[in-house]
Order: structure tokens, then C-alpha cells, then sequence
């Protein structure tokens, strides 16, 4: 049982980080023999603690076990197995073309770790959240010391348990602690960090991380809004958007976090939300083993006063609504009327609370998108093509699913991550090898050069010589 969240321990993060910055050299040189079967090592590890992650996360917050299997076990071991079969790929040298003025040479582009990570992991998703970037990390070769949340102390003892058994301290350790060991952390010069988080921390992190000068990943969150359009399948759509936000309680970064329904659309939608409702968590939700609880008292009293004060400011509740703060629960609920600058339309409500909004006019749902930061997921229920792509075109986001919510991020071949407020880098696959490594430029001169002719001292002939160059090469 876990009671209580450890202090801040300087000393012990200074030898930790210091461990690994001697050490960083000697991975960086491992094979990717070496990593994919450290990669292995860690699938195996995580199945092995399947049923302990498990009930970690129903002690933390509820978690079903059907959720905690598909939201942070199988990220994990798809991520694995996708960075297993592709390593190799991705640590080879890359060749590129060389101009035809640098003739008699070669070039490439060689991936090299960027040394010492921090990962900052949040509460939403403890496990795969924790262990995504660092199967990154690990891929490209870096040493890394994970930060879960204070908030989930269940999942982050299981976390630290899994990296343990996996890693020595001076290549992967978990240092848990509140705020204050985040920002012990945060005062050394790591290499690369990478936070997940609300925007206004992110840019407490960016802000540290300027001071020596790190490079960031920064997966933030926002308003996602979804399009629903007078020409979209309302069964699919409402079966889809209901999962995809009242899952994990709508504590989701990708979840959407508000409706735009063709006004001709409007009444049917609602009434087959609130059917699928009923069908996934019964007409007591708070019965309901699949339902799952806010994360804490803080976050349901902000959900709460979200939700009252859009009430008084006009809306109105269309279904759910209950509420018991002694169990941190509330009821799936659909709000209708808000008014645009009500909390529920201006704040990311990461909760389970979806507000439905009306519009005559798709240029209407665009223009309200577009007077909003770029959300983290922009999602678009339609069958009209033309619709689809102005859509796309027309607005800005970290990424789309078209007649679906939030699965783009289960395709370790997409990036993901946001623009701006809802984040900086992308994540996953590649993308996220990518994120851990210094892409280094390569040149190998190999015949003479054209080039060396052309030295001081300059007469009238080299300028000819370089006249020709900027001409023709």
C-alpha cells in the first residue's frame, strides 16, 4: 500500500543524474542488438506485471481492468515490437545526395542519442505515458530518469518496480516526489526533456529547460474539437464519440472535448449519445465497473465548477449531471447552450462532461475552431469529401481522425503531438527516435575538389570559376 509521496531527495537525484552522465557515452555505443533486447527485456517485464498494473490503477483511480489493458498496456508492447522490427533502420547511416558541386564526395546523415533524459509523466495514463518515451529513448541510445506523477502513487511504485528489474540506475532509474522533486530536476542540464502535461506547466519546463539550453518534447492537450456534419452516420459517430470521451472518466489529452453538430443533426445526435451512454455504463453509471472515477478531489472540484458555472451562465444539463464528491464521481454528462465564453468552452475540461454546440454554416464551425489555440486532435465525422478537405484545409491541428476519435495515436507509423499551445515535437515511432537523437550531418571527401582551387589568393580567373558555380551548380 502506498500512503505517502516521497520527499525530494537532492543528493539522491544529483548522484542519479550524475551516474548517468558518466555513463551516457558507454550507451550510446550499445548495438541496436543491445537495445532491441533491452527493448525485449522491458515487454517482459511489463507483462509480467500486467495484474499488479492493474490493480495499481483501480487503487489510483478505478481504472477497469478491460482500460487499463488497451490504454496502457498494449501502447507499450505495440510500441516495443514496433521498434524492434525497425531499429536497425533507423540507426543506419542515411545516405543523401551530394550537389554536383561537391563532386568526389559523400554524405549522410548518422543518428547519434543526445546523451542525459528527463521524462515528466502525468497521471492520465501512469504507465504508457511513462514507458512511451522512454522505448524511444532507449532506441536511440540514451540514459533517462522518469518523473511519474504524484498523483497516481500506485502505478508509479509499479513503474518504478518494472524499470528496476529492466535497468541499471546509471542508464534508466524512476525518481518519484511532488512538485519540488520536479523542480530539483529541472535545474539540471539534461540533454533532452520530455513532459507531458497541461500548457501552462509545459511552459514552466520549456522555461527550465532554456536555462542550459535543452531541446523539448512538449505533449500539452486543449480543446479538441469534433465536427459532426449533416451528412455523417449518427449510430457510428455518437457510438465512437462517447468511447472515445467517456473512457478513462474524459481524463484524455486527445478526448474530444466539444461537439459541433449540424443544426439539422442536432436532436438525433443527442438522443444517440445519450443511448450509447446507457449501453456502455447502464442508467447508474456510478454502478457501472466500467466507469471510472476523477482522479482526485482537486480535479472534480474543477470539473464541478466548471460545470455549475456554465450552468448559471445558461446552459443547459440534456443528460447526467449527478454527481458525488465523496467518491470523485460524475456522471457521463451532455451540456447544451453554453454560452462561448462559459468555462466549458474556454477551459479543457478533462472530465466527462461534453458540451454540444450547434452551427448553420461548416465556414461557422471552422471560424469558432480557428478563434481557439490549435488543439491537440481536431476529429470529423463525415461522408462528404469535399467537407473533409476543407476542414483539413482550413484549420490547424496536431492530428485528425476522420470517422473516428483519438485512435491516430495507436499508429506507431503516425507522429503525434501537437502545434504551439498544444504542444512542440512529435512522439512515436520514428518520430519518437527522432525526438531522442541529434540527427549528426556527415560529409566524407573522397576524390579532389573543386573547391580547393578556389583559395586565396583570389584573382580573376576563381572569380570566373565562382561566377560559374553560382550559375550553374
Amino acid at each position: 500500500m502506498v500512503d505517502t509521496v516521497p520527499a525530494v531527495d537532492t543528493k539522491k537525484i544529483h548522484r542519479l543524474f550524475e551516474a548517468q552522465r558518466a555513463n551516457q557515452y558507454k550507451v550510446a555505443e550499445s548495438s541496436a542488438g543491445d537495445r532491441i533486447r533491452k527493448l525485449q527485456k522491458l515487454g517482459d517485464a511489463v507483462m509480467k506485471y500486467r495484474p499488479e498494473i492493474r490493480e495499481a490503477l483501480w487503487q489510483d483511480y478505478r481504472r477497469p481492468a478491460a482500460e487499463a489493458d488497451l490504454g496502457e498496456i498494449y501502447p507499450v508492447t505495440s510500441k516495443i515490437k514496433h521498434a524492434k522490427s525497425h531499429l536497425r533502420r533507423w540507426m543506419a547511416p542515411q545516405r543523401v545526395a551530394t550537389p554536383l558541386a561537391f563532386v568526389g564526395s559523400s554524405s549522410w546523415v548518422q543518428y547519434e542519442p543526445k546523451g542525459v533524459c528527463l521524462v515528466i509523466s502525468p497521471w492520465n495514463y501512469p504507465i504508457q505515458l511513462a514507458l512511451g518515451p522512454l522505448i524511444s529513448a532507449v532506441a536511440a541510445g540514451n540514459t533517462v530518469i522518469i518523473k511519474p506523477s504524484e498523483s497516481t502513487p500506485h502505478s508509479a511504485a509499479v513503474l518504478r518496480k518494472i524499470v528496476e528489474e529492466v535497468f541499471d540506475e546509471n542508464e534508466v532509474a524512476v525518481v518519484e516526489g511532488a512538485v519540488d522533486t520536479a523542480t530539483a530536476l529541472l535545474e539540471l542540464p539534461f540533454n533532452h526533456i520530455f513532459f507531458t502535461g497541461a500548457p501552462e506547466v509545459g511552459k514552466i519546463v520549456m522555461a527550465a529547460a532554456a536555462k542550459n539550453l535543452a531541446s523539448v518534447t512538449l505533449e500539452l492537450g486543449g480543446k479538441s474539437p469534433t465536427i459532426v456534419d449533416e451528412t455523417a452516420d449518427l449510430g457510428i459517430a455518437s457510438s465512437r464519440i462517447a468511447w472515445a470521451k467517456f473512457s478513462n472518466n474524459g481524463q484524455i489529452c486527445i478526448a474530444p472535448d466539444y461537439v459541433l453538430v449540424h443544426e439539422s443533426k442536432m436532436e438525433a445526435f443527442i438522443d444517440a449519445v445519450k443511448s450509447r451512454i446507457r449501453e456502455f455504463y447502464g442508467e447508474k453509471a456510478a454502478e457501472s465497473a466500467s466507469y471510472m472515477r476523477i482522479i482526485n478531489a482537486r480535479h472534480f472540484q474543477r470539473v464541478k465548477s466548471y460545470l455549475e458555472d456554465s450552468i448559471n451562465a445558461g446552459a443547459t444539463v440534456v443528460y447526467g449531471g449527478r454527481s458525488d464528491p465523496g467518491d470523485n464521481f460524475m456522471e457521463p454528462t451532455v451540456v447544451t447552450g453554453m454560452p462561448m465564453d462559459s468555462p466549458l468552452m474556454q477551459q479543457e475540461i478533462f472530465g466527462p462532461v461534453l458540451p454540444v454546440v450547434p452551427y448553420r454554416d461548416l465556414q461557422e464551425a471552422i471560424d469558432l475552431i480557428r478563434s481557439k489555440e490549435k488543439p491537440l486532435g481536431l476529429y470529423i465525422y463525415s461522408k462528404s469529401t469535399r467537407n473533409i478537405e476543407r476542414i483539413l484545409r482550413s484549420t490547424r491541428a496536431g492530428g485528425t481522425c476522420i470517422n473516428h476519435n483519438a485512435v491516430h495515436f495507436f499508429n506507431p507509423n503516425l507522429p503525434f503531438g501537437g502545434s504551439n499551445n498544444s504542444g512542440i515535437g512529435k512522439s512515436h515511432g520514428k518520430f519518437g527516435f527522432v525526438a531522442f537523437s541529434n540527427a549528426r550531418a556527415v560529409y566524407k571527401q573522397i576524390l579532389p575538389t573543386a573547391l580547393d582551387k578556389l583559395t586565396p589568393p583570389y584573382n580573376n580567373l576563381k572569380m570566373k570559376l565562382i561566377d560559374l558555380t553560382i550559375k550553374w551548380f
